[in-house]
């Protein structure tokens, strides 16, 4: 009878455990921009700049259906670095050793086009190339988009 509870007891720590884990792969690992860039270029990783504002309606909406979708979470945790980027805030921010400010850096990502929020940008350091994908899109499309820009990378 004890070797069974203990076999039962055994199963149980095992689900609890694969279940944390589970809980833990559909977390999506969001860096600020000064840490995420860096890693992204050494790891020779496809940037993803989720810019944003506190005040947009349809960033929070893209947050809340797509972001948190858990297909999105893992092709994005495997294959990119994700980055939040305020340009509102009051922050410095750096390419290599020059300094921008939030609203300078969005410029430069925005090629000075007027984009509007939320706004996506793919920094591909593989063939040095930059994608703006402006506005809200729902998993199935801003999947398609990441496989796109898989794709424009190099990777399968």
């Amino acid at each position: 009878m004890k070797k069974l509870l203990y076999i039962g007891f055994s199963l149980a720590l095992v689900f609890v455990s694969q279940s944390f884990e589970m809980a833990q792969d559909v977390t999506l690992k969001w860096e600020d921009w000064n840490t995420g860039y860096k890693r992204g270029i050494a790891e020779n990783k496809i940037i993803l700049v989720d810019a944003y504002t506190d005040w947009c309606g349809w960033c929070k909406k893209m947050d809340k259906d797509t972001y948190s979708d858990p297909e999105i979470i893992k092709k994005i945790n495997k294959n990119f670095v994700a980055i939040k980027f305020n340009p509102e805030l009051d922050k410095t921010y750096y390419i290599d050793s020059t300094s921008y400010t939030g609203r300078e850096l969005h410029a430069m990502l925005s090629k000075e086009y007027r984009t509007g929020y939320p706004t996506t940008y793919f920094i591909l350091p593989q063939n040095n190339k930059l994608f703006i994908n402006p506005g809200y899109e729902d998993p199935a499309r801003f999947s398609a988009t990441l496989d796109k820009m898989l794709g424009e990378a190099g990777i399968k």
